[in-house]
């Protein structure tokens, strides 16, 4: 198994599995519809391609599921730095999600009174009044 430890790299978008008869390829686990093992690990992509490898069912798993922590984790670094260089440019920042507090124990109590003198008060109608003509 020297696929995956004799290609460590971060930044790519594929996963590094070892052919069942010897050579590395990448595939994109993205593309990766099942993994059977049956004894041998059987890679079936969607479009129906299948590869016979030397790693693990798990193994591949594991492999996916760092592949997809990598890529979340570099989204979130973007979302980051184009947050912090959209304030330095004056731009307004269009993140699609607030920022939370650091601790949610230490997040501001809303003073629940003040709220409710800022909004009207709502009431049910029970029935409609009646207009004289």
């Amino acid at each position: 198994m020297d696929g995956p430890e004799k290609y460590p790299r971060t930044d790519v978008q594929v996963i590094v599995v070892t052919r069942l008869n010897g050579p590395p390829f990448a595939v994109n686990p993205d593309l990766v519809q099942r993994i059977d093992s049956a004894p041998d690990t059987i890679l079936t992509l969607v479009d129906g391609t299948k590869y016979i490898v030397q790693e693990s069912m798990y193994q591949v798993i594991e492999l996916v599921n760092e592949h997809r922590s990598r890529m979340i984790a570099r989204a979130q670094d973007i979302q980051r730095e184009s947050a912090d260089s959209a304030r330095a440019d004056g731009r307004p920042d269009l993140r699609s999600a607030p920022s939370l507090p650091a601790d949610p124990d230490e997040a501001p109590a809303q003073d629940t009174a003040s709220r409710r003198d800022r909004q009207p008060e709502l009431s049910l109608v029970t029935a409609a009044p009646k207009e004289d003509a």
